[in-house]
């Protein structure tokens, strides 16, 4: 099961040892939304963290291993192109989802600007559209999603 958490600039030891699950790191400015997304990938069977800036998803990066990255490239702060760069050059396979309110991408040169990145989502996204394609983006055999019947069968909203 996830644990939800922020990523946090004073944790020294960041490192999820032992962890099976496919972890992902979500990179998105707006707090509420990334943590809509990342209890829904938790219920999922994925582990998440939730950076919010610039500052975190970089020590995040530095400090743990991921094996997808969800980012949104135009963060208010600024930094969302850096965040990719650096994501891809410490980890050259690493997939990187794109999620975005903005239209400037919509050309696809989202594509030539993040050599991993491998997909493109508009917000507002449906949270199952967003685990489609980490299902269909991550390490082979990594994540098999929950499907809708086995939440509902479970009791699960």
């Amino acid at each position: 099961m996830m644990v939800l958490r922020m990523a946090d600039p004073s944790d020294g030891n960041l490192l999820a040892k032992g962890s099976q699950l496919m972890r992902v790191l979500v990179v998105q400015d707006n707090r509420d939304l990334g943590s809509v997304w990342c209890k829904f990938l938790e219920r999922q069977g994925l582990e998440a963290v939730l950076a919010t800036s610039e500052q975190q998803a970089t020590l995040a990066l530095e400090n743990e291993h991921f094996d997808v990255l969800v980012l949104e490239p135009v963060l208010e702060s600024g930094g969302g192109l850096c965040i990719a760069d650096l994501a891809s050059f410490r980890h050259p396979d690493m997939p990187i989802i794109a999620v975005t309110k903005s239209s400037f991408f919509a050309d696809g040169s989202i594509f030539a600007m993040i050599p991993n990145a491998c997909g493109l989502l508009r917000t507002p996204v449906r949270p199952h559209d967003l685990v489609a394609y980490l299902e269909h983006f991550a390490p082979r055999g990594s994540f098999k999603p929950k499907r809708m019947e086995d939440e509902v069968t479970s009791g699960a909203a």
